[in-house]
């Protein structure tokens, strides 16, 4: 038999990890990358872009040293389909051939909200910080609107918290240029307790926030439409000068030419072991899988890390042969920063944390963006 060949498609948090965790346990298996570019997006300091405390050259990370030194092929492309047995993978720079393979190309967010071209959507990329970052300060005063959605079909398709990190962290940069006075910061929501896979607790030290902060908030209501000056709620029209709405998300549309097993919201299906059902040494990991497992169960990188490792152990013990067991543990982890401050909220099965704002979880955050991306520099 020769060597196994494997290919990880995506260069994000769960396609890096992927890698990172199959090199470890084999020397031998050739490794193959498929993105579009060979860069690592930091897409979780983007908050901190308007601010100035992080500038595009911080957060996009050229890969070619982490490709070399841990002999990872790269094929610059983007996926475009799928053979039926998961060998043969399609992309617009030909097709790559496979003995297993990991799908952690992302999702992509639902852009069905009539009007949603006049919102920005803070993770969309670096540009959309940088977005953010412009107009704010081309504004004189005015009033923010701040809001996500869902995927109707699969509510846990959905990212909030930096959107919450977002409106945070613009109070408090208009407060340090002393000009707070002249905006009005809105928070919307469809729901009266938004937030709620991060607990009672959190949503109540969020909104606690809000209301210390001055931040309005209308809650409950569906929106309609975003127009170019407003946000349109069922009951309630509020003034926009700019809009931040974060959609829910779905699978990427490469997937639409695959015979892959799909969720309802139309994410890759995947299995507590991230197998992906009747394909076989085919795995999912990230954002674009849809797992079992509780209803709190994030979108965030954390997670997809935690996805990848145990989908690159189990596809390496399906190609020897061996049973494959090992399944992800669900775990929430993230801190809600605000420029000056940080709300920890951790979660575990059968456990729920959430402190209250300190520097400390500032301090800790930036921290660990440090030493995260230290391994691949």
């Amino acid at each position: 038999m020769g060597t196994d060949r494997i290919t990880v498609v995506g260069a994000g948090f769960a396609g890096l990890t992927a890698l990172r965790a199959l090199r470890k346990q084999s020397r031998e298996v050739e490794l193959t990358l498929v993105a579009p570019r060979a860069e690592l997006h930091y897409l979780p300091g983007t908050i901190w872009i308007p601010s100035g405390k992080r500038r595009r050259e911080d957060l996009i990370l050229p890969l070619d040293n982490f490709l070399r030194r841990n002999r990872i092929r790269f094929h610059q492309a983007s996926a475009t389909g799928l053979s039926e047995d998961g060998r043969l993978l399609r992309t617009d720079a030909g097709d790559v051939q496979n003995d297993g393979l990991i799908i952690a190309s992302g999702a992509r967010f639902l852009r069905k909200l009539p009007g949603i071209e006049h919102a920005v959507i803070p993770c969309e990329g670096v540009a959309a910080g940088e977005a953010i970052r412009d107009r704010l300060a081309a504004l004189d005063g005015g009033t923010l609107c701040f809001g996500f959605g869902t995927n109707p079909n699969e509510p846990i398709a959905m990212r909030g918290g930096p959107v919450f990190e977002y409106v945070f962290g613009i109070d408090t940069l208009l407060r340090r240029q002393k000009r707070r006075d002249r905006f009005r910061l809105v928070f919307f929501s469809r729901s009266q307790a938004p937030g709620q896979r991060l607990g009672e607790r959190a949503v109540e030290m969020i909104l606690d926030e809000m209301r210390r902060r001055g931040i309005d908030t209308v809650l409950g209501e569906k929106p309609q439409r975003i127009d170019a000056d407003a946000v349109v709620l069922e009951r309630t029209r509020i003034e926009s000068q700019l809009t931040l709405f974060m959609p829910g998300l779905t699978g990427p549309a490469w997937l639409d030419n695959t015979a892959l097993p799909r969720s309802s919201g139309g994410l890759v299906q995947g299995d507590a072991q991230c197998r992906v059902p009747g394909v076989s040494c085919t795995f999912v990991a990230g954002d674009g899988g849809s797992f079992p497992g509780p209803d709190w169960m994030p979108k965030q990188a954390h997670q997809a890390d935690l996805q990848a490792e145990v989908a690159a152990r189990n596809l390496l013990r399906a190609l020897a042969g061996e049973p494959v067991e090992e399944t992800f543990k669900s775990e929430l982890l993230c801190i809600i920063d605000s420029l000056d401050g940080g709300l920890l909220v951790s979660r575990k099965e059968g456990r729920t944390r959430a402190m209250r704002p300190t520097v400390f979880a500032h301090w800790a955050k930036a921290a660990f963006e440090k030493r995260y991306l230290r391994r691949y520099r």
